[in-house]
């Protein structure tokens, strides 16, 4: 795990980031629905899971802006991960309870969507937030069970946690389409709406290109 130390006097963003971490600690939170249309035939035609894929599409768009890779040191110092990986759940419908664990990021989408599934596999047995997890991630959790309007989650710390933290529903047919829910929540320090949409716009584009 590689990362760079941030300089806050020279960064662009330095008083930004001060003032929405010793003034005033906002997360913003945020719900699109996304056509996934494109990526329910792709996973049709590839015989790779819906789930791996959409895991994949998320983490390639986060990994494409610095925004999205902040986080600290153990010293108290700001950084930035060279990536990120996504911290993501398996549920098990036999007791109802899951596995969190972490995939590494690869931007190669058969690599990645592999690694999913031979970790899903390696820890099938377990029923917890798997020990010596890499600490450059981001969270990723999903609610296959409903289509909402809005989701939020409270990350109860000193309000300092900067990762994104990523949830989508069940994908529904609407006029044709399979629509499905997608929310972001994001430290105000490290990002603006301006970015929080610009994740979401860039997460359709990649779904709708997949061939």
């Amino acid at each position: 795990m590689h990362y760079t130390v941030i300089d806050l006097s020279k960064w662009d963003r330095g008083k930004l980031f001060r003032f929405y971490i010793e003034k005033m600690r906002i997360v913003m939170s945020l719900t699109v629905d996304i056509d996934v249309t494109n990526l329910r035939i792709y996973s049709e035609k590839t015989g790779v899971g819906f789930y791996p894929l959409m895991l994949w599409v998320v983490s390639k768009v986060i990994n494409s802006h610095d925004e999205f890779k902040y986080s600290w040191d153990k010293d108290g110092h700001l950084i930035r991960w060279d990536y990120v990986s996504p911290s993501h759940t398996d549920f098990h419908d036999e007791d109802e309870t899951f596995t969190k664990m972490v995939t590494e990021y690869s931007d190669d989408l058969f690599e990645f969507c592999n690694m999913v599934k031979t970790d899903q596999e390696r820890y099938k047995n377990d029923r917890a937030v798997l020990d010596d997890q890499p600490l450059n991630f981001f969270d990723v959790s999903c609610l296959p069970w409903v289509k909402y309007k809005h989701f939020d989650v409270h990350v109860f710390d000193e309000g300092k946690f900067l990762a994104p933290v990523v949830t989508w529903g069940r994908y529904e047919p609407e006029n044709g389409r399979l629509i499905m829910p997608l929310t972001m929540n994001i430290h105000h320090a490290v990002a603006d709406g301006f970015h929080l949409s610009r994740f979401f716009n860039e997460v359709q584009d990649a779904i709708t290109v997949l061939k």
